[in-house]
């Protein structure tokens, strides 16, 4: 594994969405280098993110996230996001060909239908 850049950590933190940046500060937090913690952190406060804030997506999310067998969370299949559900479908060549079936990992916002939070659930 090659070590990461702190310049590039920086650049891709400002580019990043808040809620990812909330959830590789809490679920992601643990398979991270700490500069890249503290980089992201700090980027947070710079967008008016409170530590409460942070705790608080932490505690929403921790209890509903996918993790592997050695206990490391699971990435959305999708988007890198922590997956909160798992799919059996089919792996597709050229996303045509069925060839095998496998798990997916989804994330909130693209879940598969079937499991979608109702329109009524609060916002995560």
């Amino acid at each position: 594994m090659f070590p990461a850049d702190p310049a590039k950590v920086l650049a891709n933190a400002r580019k990043a969405e808040t809620e990812d940046l909330l959830d590789r500060v809490t679920v992601f937090r643990e398979v991270m280098e700490p500069f890249a913690v503290e980089i992201i952190e700090a980027e947070l406060a710079r967008r008016g993110v409170t530590p409460d804030d942070i705790a608080q997506h932490h505690r929403r999310l921790k209890p509903r996230i996918l993790r592997d067998a050695q206990g490391i969370p699971l990435r959305c299949c999708r988007c890198g996001r922590a997956a909160v559900v798992a799919v059996s479908d089919w792996h597709r060549l050229l996303g045509l060909l069925p060839l095998f079936r496998r798990r997916f990992a989804y994330c909130d916002r693209h879940r598969p239908d079937q499991f979608a939070l109702p329109e009524s659930s609060p916002p995560l």
